[in-house]
């Protein structure tokens, strides 16, 4: 009874799509707070041997960020709890973990995008989110589309170049 109340529960949850790539990230971040925490364990004894807790600002200090480490590696094991690792398949369409080359219409600058799941984007690597405006456009279609993107202030057009599997 109580294992089928758990797989109906199951049913409901969403997962987090990434990459592989992305999955690896989390994994070390986890790996590297880990290593920190006896550190971080050894400040908050030390600053709790000096005395009176209520005026200590070192055990306080020490205190937030020992919470702070932990809470955070709370949230990077739910995001690997939740995950669900797609793999693109080798067929030119635009999907989560390939690389796409854009022409944008309006005036024929070109660009490379990675489309990634939602903890791995960044712009500064050139890493957008498979449901920004931009990724959710090209999603599915592939090298010669011209796809129309629906941004929050104005609508624009971008020609897909090329698609290819991403690193």
């Amino acid at each position: 009874m109580q294992r089928k109340k758990l797989v109906e529960e199951m049913k409901h949850v969403y997962f987090q799509k990434m990459t592989a790539n992305g999955y690896h990230e989390i994994e070390e971040q986890i790996a590297t707070l880990q290593k920190q925490r006896p550190a971080k364990i050894e400040q908050l004894k030390a600053a709790r041997a000096l005395g009176d807790l209520s005026e200590n600002t070192e055990y306080s200090t020490a205190k937030r960020e020992l919470r702070h480490l932990e809470s955070r590696l709370r949230y990077l094991n739910k995001q690997l709890q939740y995950a669900q690792i797609i793999t693109p398949a080798d067929d030119s369409h635009v999907d989560l973990g390939t690389r796409v080359t854009l022409q944008f219409e309006d005036d024929d600058a070109q660009a490379t995008y990675q489309i990634v799941g939602k903890q791995e984007a960044d712009l500064a690597k050139q890493k957008i989110t498979f449901d920004s405006p931009l990724g959710a456009a090209l999603m599915h279609h592939q090298a010669g589309d011209t796809v129309t993107v629906q941004a929050p202030q104005s609508a624009y057009q971008v020609k897909i170049i090329r698609v290819q599997l991403g690193d």
